[in-house]
């Protein structure tokens, strides 16, 4: 067997979470439904919002609210986003606070993945647009918030993944240097940071990442399994 490429040269690693450690299409797909329902807005799929997850939750709101009025043609004459995106953003967090996790699941292989990492002596974060509250009552959900020593979200810093900013203050405070401290993601977002921050950057196959294909994105390796991260790429 050939040896990791990344053996001894890597501290730490940060890891996504929507997508890359937990498939959470169902519980955006349940809270935005419910936000859309008190909008008297039509319904969007799930389908639909997969290509729309990952920029954090103003920008879903947003995508999901010019879907819907598109889907209305009487609304979208009537109805600026503007005018009813406070009343969306209550919306949407109360009832995604109500549902988180509830209609989720753990991707295969990730808690062995995490374990791997941890065993491989890497100091570990997640690092996530999701806001703060929810990825860290996710972790909590789902039996993942043991494997970290940090849990940064989407409103943790001034600004959000693909911004490198996020990456830069989480390596700071790992206290490790980013070219030695590993990105793993499932999405442009995630690679556009890293690159922009120096550090290396492994993608899984199986996330969102706006409706593209992993392997059009500029990354260092392409995982099936986040345990794979130290196997040849």
């Amino acid at each position: 067997m050939s040896a990791s490429p990344w053996a001894g040269r890597l501290d730490a690693a940060m890891v996504d979470l929507d997508g890359t450690l937990v498939d959470t299409l169902g519980d955006f797909h349940a809270a935005l439904n419910r936000m859309l329902a008190e909008l008297q807005l039509p319904a969007i799929a799930a389908s639909a919002i997969e290509s729309m997850v990952g920029k954090g939750s103003e920008h879903l709101i947003e995508s999901v609210l010019k879907h819907a009025l598109a889907l209305d043609g009487q609304a979208q004459a009537a109805i600026k986003i503007e005018a009813i995106y406070p009343a969306a953003w209550d919306s949407y967090q109360r009832h995604y606070a109500a549902i988180n996790g509830e209609f989720s699941r753990v991707y295969p292989g990730v808690p062995e993945g995490l374990h791997s990492l941890r065993s491989a002596g890497l100091r570990l974060a997640c690092l996530t647009n999701k806001p703060q509250v929810f990825a860290e009552g996710l972790l909590r959900t789902k039996g993942l918030d043991g494997f970290f020593d940090h849990v940064f979200g989407g409103d943790a810093f001034a600004r959000k993944k693909p911004d490198p900013l996020p990456l830069l203050q989480t390596c700071a405070a790992l206290g490790t240097p980013p070219a030695r401290t590993l990105m793993l993601g499932d999405s442009g977002n995630d690679a556009q940071a890293a690159r922009a921050a120096g550090c290396p950057v492994l993608l899984v196959d199986y996330g969102y990442n706006h409706g593209q294909p992993i392997t059009s994105v500029d990354a260092d390796g392409y995982l099936q399994h986040i345990g794979d991260w130290c196997q040849p790429q």
